[in-house]
């Protein structure tokens, strides 16, 4: 592959000249312009190995030019050549702060000076394969980070797939759930590897339930206070099956877990933890979490429409929910209504399938 080179000099004479000294060996091909100008929107446009251009030129001088290109990174680490023949200091002083690595003067007559052009080319390439080596090595990272992104979420879909066996209707739950969550989270500006995190670890928030008996799980009305406090204890449950991961992901789901039943107001179990000291996560699921509760039917309860459901969170918005999630999951509301409405796959095949 041929090294490229963007020479820049407005008088024609010496740019033939540079050229054919550039390009001597067959190693180099130069793309050469008499405009800067033409040469700046060039370079936004191509990719060269090495810039040698003239210091005194119309329009834009030689240091204005190396200092416009040294700004994008493309250009950060590649060798500048700055052709003059003036000797002042303080040009030279300004031309390296500028960027440039070097200076050569427009008759390269002396050998030294055409030993010192073959160095520069050199460099040249030698930083375009360092280049094009962390290019490799940050796809083999990312290739790594995905691989492990992937044992991440097959991690959530088996632990959610146990809850799924509990009880039957957990699995469509769970997944409408996550959808909530993720929606609520991108409404409320969160980064995209946040509402990413919160949408794979939402279907955790009730794994502390694989511990409550079935007696009390599926009972088919209203539980008493001894059985509501044992389902309470769901949420220390699932915080301790997840609890000291390492996985970001999974701490994620824990902080989910032990906290999606606290309140706004304070008045939630199991700390009483209020306001923003709530994680946002557990925050966004608990909105998620009661309404998909609310519209479908359980054991003790028939669903309530969805207009009465919405309702219910604007009334308990600042008391039991966080307002701005109640704002963010009404504000998307077609689309509640697109997921709370058709049937839905099973949560392994689902969510494995809308993963981003």
């Amino acid at each position: 592959m041929l090294t490229q080179a963007l020479l820049v000099d407005d008088s024609r004479s010496a740019l033939d000249f540079l050229k054919r000294h550039v390009e001597a060996d067959g190693t180099v091909q130069v793309t050469a312009f008499t405009d800067p100008l033409r040469a700046v929107a060039s370079a936004m446009q191509r990719e060269y190995d090495i810039v040698l251009v003239d210091f005194e030129m119309p329009k834009m001088d030689g240091i204005s030019f190396i200092r416009e290109l040294r700004a994008f990174p493309k250009f950060a680490e590649i060798p500048f050549v700055m052709i003059t023949s003036i000797e002042s200091d303080d040009v030279r002083m300004k031309a390296l702060q500028a960027g440039a690595t070097d200076f050569l003067p427009k008759r390269l007559q002396s050998l030294e000076m055409q030993v010192r052009l073959r160095n520069l080319i050199r460099l040249a390439v030698a930083v375009r394969k360092l280049s094009d080596r962390a290019a490799d090595l940050a796809s083999e990272v990312a290739a790594a980070t995905r691989k492990l992104q992937e044992r991440e979420e097959e991690i959530i879909l088996r632990l959610a797939l146990a809850v799924e066996y509990r009880d039957n209707d957990t699995g469509e739950h769970t997944l409408r759930v996550a959808r909530y969550s993720r929606m609520i989270a991108e409404q409320l500006g969160l980064s995209p590897r946040l509402c990413r995190d919160i949408y794979l670890a939402a279907p955790l928030h009730d794994v502390g339930k694989v511990a409550i008996p079935d007696r009390i799980l599926l009972k088919p009305g209203r539980l008493d206070a001894e059985e509501m406090a044992i389902i309470r204890t769901h949420t220390a449950i699932g915080a301790r099956i997840l609890a000291d991961s390492h996985c970001e992901l999974i701490q994620i789901g824990a902080e989910i877990a032990i906290a999606h039943h606290e309140r706004w107001d304070g008045s939630g179990y199991p700390k009483g933890l209020k306001g923003i000291d709530i994680p946002i996560a557990a925050r966004v699921v608990a909105v998620a979490d009661v309404f998909d509760a609310l519209t479908t039917r359980r054991p003790y309860k028939d669903a309530m429409p969805l207009a009465d459901a919405r309702r219910y969170l604007e009334d308990k918005s600042g008391g039991e929910f966080d307002p701005a999630c109640v704002d963010a999951f009404l504000a998307r509301w077609n689309e509640v209504v697109a997921i709370a409405k058709p049937p839905v796959e099973p949560v392994i095949e689902k969510i494995a399938a809308a993963t981003p």
